[in-house]
């Protein structure tokens, strides 16, 4: 029975063309089967009645029955409200709405029996309730609702009225049209070894617990579910890859290579280096085709180890290329590169969508007829006409601002080059597991000698003079300064700083000195012309937004001071962090927020002054966020959906899904036993469902 959860939504009661409309546009829902996977973010204990004088401010939610015995209005404008004198029998309780006030007037009536639902506070020295649920005894069955189910909705549902108790109407309609079974999706030996609950009730439970056990153990048989069948497709993806062989095997470390090495290297390799690129080599002589994760922080080396590799492929009689995100970041490879490789000789080009005309055909040219050793690019480099006479190795830098098609373009030019893929956003394992499961993993785990840890301080926007008087001290040292901004213009909207105000406030304050300032809405060539500035030394600040985020390296700036610093996500901020700290120097890291802050947020900014480990800081930006919120996660890899599953708290469950995907797959590679055949069904079905699974399959 199954295929009915393919019925359109519209076929439930009350919804109709308008509401399907708006449910598809902002939840996704189109069928029964997205509406039964849409689940609630939380659910509360329904099932008790409290009295009037049991209640306190430390109760979270409670619900009282009572009637109403009068209303009364006051204020205006902002201060315009509706207070309810609410009467359980014993005791008033005050019942206040500061909007839909008209609405409430309209159809919420004196002496009527009602189950008021909210959270108890105290304004004026009196207990009230502020914007509560208002229910008839009659349509809130207290013994059956128990836990009641919270569904996220949007503003724009808001304004349209569907709110969480709508959805809830929803779903309770369509277990009642669902008389039959969902079928499962898992076969018994896993169900029984896992002791799983079986699918049918663990959706039911999902949505309709009667205690927080069953809903415990629901959530746990979906969460496993979701996170088995996305191992399963990376699992069988990765052995297939594993079975390509390579073409060309890269067994020689030649001369290229070792003149590098001896005479050219700027600075010894870290046991890290050594360790990552000896293991790229064993891929490459091996006869497979090298797919491999490189990972590591900002300023770890992570450049010169793919350029040492890239110099192993052209002794062995290969073309390499390196696609970047962003033409700021491919011009400072190809400015690296060069620098590194001094008087060498290897042919290194640049290939942006600015390289036109007599340079991008002598470009072109030159890779087809093997005289260009290295493409330094951005998106241009995997336009169809761009080919090469022999590309045996492919390196994607910042990998996660890739999708897989681009990607995958990418290596069609070749038949199945090496693969190496690299990111300067320390990945947690859970999410590595998922993201990039297909991939062997190296990591640089270990700094280049010398480099002294960014100090990184907090301060409030309150303390201006403080800030200024350290920018003028760092600056008389010969040092420069980044300030960074979350805007590039004044918003309306947002009671934020932005680039180009500060811009002309900097000037200002600081008119003894030389200033820059790069945003992502310049012209290329004038953003590339202000960055030069500061690169040379030409200015001393650097105003800025999040364009600078990576590939700009100016070892003599000192200082990072990230503006608004509440605004940005822990890895963003720490990628920010990365830009100084380059030199020998002590370098800094100021973070300048807003007093007022959530708890999340202090939490957040007090972690980037107690570590530098970029490792550590993932992980926390993972538990505090959720890997949706990840920059990147929708790209990277293998695009996802999770309903229920966290990747930063359940690092256990993702481990058990890997296992047990591992486990079915050693038994049955091509789940081809009548006990897998339930297996192979239901992947089939997602890789429908999720178009980006099919491309890697």
């Amino acid at each position: 029975m199954g295929y009915e959860l393919e019925t359109a939504i519209t076929y439930l009661p009350g919804i109709g063309p308008q509401r399907a409309k708006l449910l598809e546009a902002e939840l996704g829902i189109k069928t029964w089967r997205d509406l039964l996977y849409t689940f609630p973010y939380k659910h509360i204990d329904r099932s008790r009645l409290y009295k009037i004088r049991e209640l306190t401010t430390e109760m979270p939610f409670v619900q009282v029955m009572g009637q109403f015995r009068s209303f009364e209005e006051a204020g205006q404008g902002r201060k315009h409200r509706l207070t309810g004198h609410f009467w359980d029998g014993e005791m008033f309780l005050d019942v206040t709405w500061f909007q839909g006030i008209r609405y409430i007037k309209q159809s919420v009536k004196v002496n009527k029996d009602y189950i008021l639902f909210g959270r108890p506070s105290v304004y004026g020295g009196r207990l009230c309730v502020n914007h509560p649920d208002l229910d008839s005894p009659e349509s809130t069955a207290l013994s059956k609702m128990s836990m009641q189910p919270y569904y996220t909705t949007t503003e724009r549902m808001k304004k349209a009225g569907m709110t969480s108790r709508s959805l809830e109407r929803f779903t309770s309609s369509l277990f009642s049209k669902i008389t039959w079974t969902i079928p499962e999706t898992l076969p018994d030996y896993i169900t029984e070894r896992l002791h799983l609950m079986p699918l049918d009730k663990a959706l039911r439970a999902a949505h309709y617990p009667t205690t927080a056990d069953e809903l415990a153990s629901a959530n746990m048989r979906l969460k496993f579910e979701e996170l088995f069948f996305i191992q399963l497709v990376i699992m069988t993806y990765a052995r297939r890859r594993q079975q390509q062989r390579v073409g060309q095997r890269f067994t020689r470390v030649g001369e290229l290579f070792n003149t590098f090495y001896r005479k050219y290297l700027p600075f010894p390799l870290t046991e890290a280096q050594k360790r990552v690129i000896r293991e790229m080599h064993a891929d490459m002589k091996s006869g497979r085709q090298m797919n491999r994760l490189l990972q590591g922080d900002v300023g770890s080396g992570k450049t010169l180890v793919a350029l040492m590799v890239m110099l192993i492929a052209i002794d062995n009689g290969c073309q390499t290329c390196i696609m970047a995100p962003t033409e700021i970041l491919a011009e400072q490879h190809l400015q690296t590169f060069r620098t590194f490789l001094k008087e060498m000789p290897v042919r290194v080009e640049l290939l942006t969508g600015n390289v036109k005309g007599k340079r991008r055909k002598a470009i072109e040219e030159g890779l087809q007829d093997g005289s260009v050793n290295i493409l330094i690019g951005t998106h241009a480099v995997i336009e169809d006409n761009v080919q090469f006479r022999s590309l045996g190795l492919v390196i994607i830098d910042e990998q996660h601002r890739f999708g897989v098609a681009q990607r995958a373009k990418l290596w069609e030019k070749s038949q199945a080059p090496h693969v190496l893929v690299m990111t300067a956003t320390p990945i947690p394992r859970t999410l590595a597991m998922t993201l990039y499961g297909d991939l062997d993993v190296s990591v640089i785990d270990e700094l280049p000698p010398g480099r002294k840890p960014v100090r990184t301080l907090h301060i409030y926007d309150n303390q201006p003079e403080q800030l200024y008087r350290g920018v003028v001290r760092e600056i008389e040292a010969g040092h420069q300064v980044y300030v960074v901004y979350p805007l590039v213009k004044e918003s309306e909207k947002l009671d934020l700083k932005n680039v180009q105000d500060e811009y002309v406030h900097l000037k200002e304050i600081f008119p003894q000195y030389n200033i820059s300032m790069v945003h992502g809405q310049m012209k290329p060539a004038e953003k590339d012309a202000e960055m030069q500035r500061f690169v040379s030394g030409e200015t001393q600040i650097l105003v800025a937004t999040t364009v600078i985020e990576v590939g700009v390296n100016v070892p003599n700036a000192s200082v990072m001071i990230i503006q608004n610093a509440e605004r940005f996500g822990l890895s963003q901020l720490h990628q920010l962090r990365g830009r100084v700290g380059r030199g020998a120097e002590q370098s800094y890291c100021i973070l300048v927020s807003n007093f007022k802050l959530s708890a999340e947020t202090r939490k957040r900014l007090q972690i980037m002054t107690e570590t530098n480990d970029g490792f550590e800081i993932a992980e926390a930006d993972l538990k505090l966020r959720g890997p949706g919120d990840l920059e990147g996660t929708q790209q990277s890899g293998i695009a996802f959906n999770l309903h229920l599953a966290n990747l930063g708290r359940d690092g256990q469950l993702v481990q058990l899904a890997r296992d047990t995907a591992a486990f079915v797959l050693d038994a049955d590679p091509e789940l081809q036993t009548q006990e897998n055949r339930l297996l192979h069904r239901h992947l089939m079905e997602l890789r429908e469902e999720h178009k980006d699974w099919s491309q890697i399959s």
